[in-house]
């Protein structure tokens, strides 16, 4: 049975919303007290709060007391690939969460036979819900979304995400690139709330050379069904991370021929 007409995924996708408005708001009891709150570095700029592994241990005992035949993978406790699984980023814009900047998310995505069925993008702090299911839409608290209907890369917005695992060189180059092509370049510090942005029109692309699961699950369904091109993340070794490229249908080709980012194939929007 085709995943968009699943009863299991019917029953996921159910669970899902509630199992991020309880996140959020445990989320957002930490953010309201970060002066009591540890923060630590694993390294430069890659921050860790005491918020994320309180949020994706929260997430990981609801997904295990309603689903425990499903695997986990969170960007703090890892976990393994399955049949069924989802996907966690239990805070991510963790340096604007540590900083008190509102830019940062929950990111829940669910994978039936590896292929994204479910996402939720949580900002409480913004006040959103960004919400998919594969083959039924895109939503913003509620409301149809849908991505940009820009089609010259001289008038879009773009987002180009930076990884620690790149050089720097490398993605100063691409800002540049795009700048030099026309486009308006910005940087959130949160890959999943970029793809977000791009699924709901505010900006008209996210682009990164290296990006891990946990921060573009849940934002694939959600671009994709919105309209949004989305390059497939979910190929190869992907548990090591890949290339995003998630752009408005006009400026995709653009943006990602400028950036020498791979767009050859998108997620699956139906069946």
């Amino acid at each position: 049975m085709s995943g968009s007409a699943n009863p299991e995924v019917t029953l996921r996708f159910l669970a899902l919303q509630g199992l991020a408005a309880e996140a959020a708001a445990l989320a957002m009891r930490y953010f309201e007290n970060r002066d009591a709150m540890a923060i630590s570095l694993k390294g430069a700029q890659d921050w860790l709060t005491e918020a994320d592994g309180a949020v994706e241990a929260l997430i990981r005992a609801r997904i295990a007391e309603v689903f425990p035949q499903d695997s986990v993978l969170g960007e703090e406790g890892g976990g393994e690939v399955s049949e069924r699984m989802w996907i966690v980023d239990p805070i991510d814009g963790t340096a604007n969460f540590a900083h008190g900047d509102n830019t940062w998310c929950i990111s829940i995505g669910f994978l039936l036979d590896g292929t994204p069925e479910l996402g939720c993008i949580a900002a409480p702090a913004l006040g959103e819900t960004f919400l998919a299911r594969r083959g039924h839409g895109a939503t913003l608290n509620g409301k149809p979304i849908k991505a940009a209907a820009t089609e010259t890369i001289t008038r879009a917005t773009v987002e180009h995400g930076w990884s620690p695992r790149l050089p720097v060189a490398g993605y100063i180059d691409n800002v540049r690139a795009l700048f030099e092509a026309g486009a308006n370049v910005k940087r959130s510090a949160s890959g999943a709330m970029g793809l977000a942005s791009v699924a709901c029109g505010r900006s008209d692309g996210y682009l990164e050379g290296h990006i891990n699961s946990w921060d573009v699950a849940a934002g694939v369904v959600i671009a994709s069904e919105a309209g949004a091109r989305v390059s497939n993340f979910f190929s190869g070794d992907w548990t090591r991370g890949n290339p995003i490229v998630v752009a408005a249908p006009g400026i995709a080709e653009d943006a990602a021929r400028v950036t020498g980012l791979p767009l050859e194939t998108s997620v699956k929007t139906g069946d």
